[in-house]
């Protein structure tokens, strides 16, 4: 079985599906709830590396302290940015898996779909009600 990771938040929507989604693939992965067992930074800046993204790219802005922390202002570095998301985990968006194909931030949910070594094993409906994988087993 190989080895797939979600740094998971269950409150969020988008992270049960993507979640879903791998358990369909027949894999039960390692669950990381990101907001108890943050990500260290070394570990953010790999996982950027690998997907070619900034951190600003993977800021998440609702529901967080992004805006009175004024985030969005040009003049913060990464490392400060990786800082902020140190004190306030909320701010990294979710979710994030890693598996032996690469290194995701899954929005929209699908993208997990990506790398995922092994196949959907039946249909999927998104918590939504979009088909996301018919009953072939084929991406709609």
């Amino acid at each position: 079985m190989p080895d797939i990771t979600i740094y998971h938040n269950p409150a969020c929507g988008t992270s049960r599906n993507v979640l879903a989604m791998i358990r369909n693939s027949g894999v039960e992965p390692n669950v990381i709830e990101y907001l108890k067992n943050p990500p260290s930074t070394q570990q953010i800046q790999a996982w950027l590396a690998a997907m070619g993204a900034t951190v600003r790219q993977v800021l998440r802005e609702k529901g967080t302290p992004f805006a009175e922390l004024d985030l969005g202002n040009p003049k913060w570095t990464d490392e400060q940015l990786l800082a902020f998301i140190q004190q306030h985990p909320i701010l990294l968006n979710r979710p994030f898996v890693i598996t032996p194909l690469g290194v995701r931030l899954c929005r929209p949910s699908e993208v997990v779909l990506d790398i995922l070594p092994y196949p959907q094993q039946g249909p999927f409906i998104k918590e939504d009600g979009e088909v996301v994988i018919d009953v072939k087993g084929r991406r709609v």
